[in-house]
């Protein structure tokens, strides 16, 4: 398979975040990337630098605001008295307020959803590298020139929103990926209709915000039930979109550890789904923390399901850009990723 890869993803290492207060040390680590290369090298997989896409494909997603406040946010900080060594928002935006803030405290406040994505010293080059990836990955599919292409995206990206980081997630690499894609179906005279299917064990609350009032793009998430799981506030079954996009929206929570069976049956509704809604594209948000052993799994996927699933999303027949999302047993996140290639390639 054709894969996509850039040193610079490897920058970002915010040393701790927020857990129920307390601080405590990041599980999205850099070492997540030298274990899928061992495994692309291992398998044989072709991999290639991304080039670099320049700032349209990011401003297809994100806001004006937020992308300068990410590119900037970290200098700012560092140059205010007593400032932490990354920036951890102490203040949120509610419903009430209206005005957009100056100061980095305030704006950290504005786009920072919670105490989940720390930003360090280089956050913003790591996920501007993982977005050059995931469209790299979109345009070799979207063009005919390969019937599917993954992308070595990290940090994540499917909490972030138009405007807000979130859960480790800065830029929407799948949201970026399934725009550059529409992109260029409609180019080409092909129907610029594009389906993302998360099977993260988190809901990808940034990709479904971002979509929500749109019908030329599915989205379809398998998760955690956000009743008693991050992000809480989204991924309930009566999520459906809004306006335009009513019903281009599937949400299928399970309840926390669910068998493999159970997430698969769920994976093959939502490909179902996706089927029904006839996309040109599918981009995936490939998580692999629905494996039994991760350190905040909630589900019970083993190795060897990962081929089971990787075989289920092969069988939609659909040209498919694949985007790592989460997955944080680094010691078994080689393994996992293999299994589920080997599934998906057959």
């Amino acid at each position: 398979m054709l894969c996509f890869h850039l040193p610079d993803t490897a920058l970002h290492q915010p040393p701790q975040f927020l857990v129920r207060g307390q601080p405590r040390p990041v599980p999205e680590r850099p070492e997540r990337v030298a274990a899928v290369l061992e495994a692309l090298r291992a398998r044989g997989d072709r991999v290639e630098d991304a080039p670099a896409a320049g700032p349209a494909a990011r401003a297809a997603v994100h806001t004006p605001e937020y992308l300068a406040f990410l590119e900037t946010a970290f200098a700012r900080w560092s140059a205010l008295p007593d400032a932490a060594p990354v920036v951890i928002p102490n203040v949120h935006r509610g419903p009430d307020m209206l005005s957009y803030p100056s100061s980095v405290v305030g704006q950290a406040g504005f786009h920072m959803s919670d105490t989940a994505c720390p930003i360090a010293e280089g956050t913003w080059r790591a996920t501007v590298a993982a977005a050059d990836c995931a469209v790299a990955a979109a345009r070799a599919v979207a063009t005919g020139g390969e019937g599917a292409a993954y992308a070595l995206c990290r940090p994540p990206g499917h909490h972030a929103g138009r405007d807000m980081a979130g859960g480790f997630c800065y830029l929407n690499h799948a949201a970026i990926a399934a725009e550059e894609a529409r992109r260029l179906l409609a180019a080409r005279g092909r129907p610029p209709r594009v389906a993302v299917l998360d099977v993260d064990v988190h809901h990808g609350n940034g990709t479904q915000g971002i979509f929500w009032r749109r019908d030329d793009v599915f989205f379809a998430s398998v998760h955690g039930d956000p009743a008693e799981f991050y992000p809480f506030m989204a991924g309930h079954a009566h999520e459906r979109g809004a306006g335009a996009g009513l019903g281009a929206t599937l949400n299928l929570p399970l309840p926390l550890g669910s068998s493999e069976d159970a997430v698969l049956r769920a994976v093959e509704e939502s490909l179902a789904a996706v089927a029904r809604f006839a996309p040109s594209v599918l981009v995936l948000s490939l998580g692999f923390d629905t494996f039994k052993d991760d350190p905040l799994a909630a589900f019970a996927v083993t190795t060897p399901g990962f081929a089971r699933l990787g075989r289920a999303i092969a069988g939609a027949g659909l040209p498919t850009v694949l985007i790592q999302e989460g997955g944080y047993a680094v010691d078994h996140l080689a393994a996992n990723l293999s299994s589920f290639l080997d599934g998906f390639e057959g």
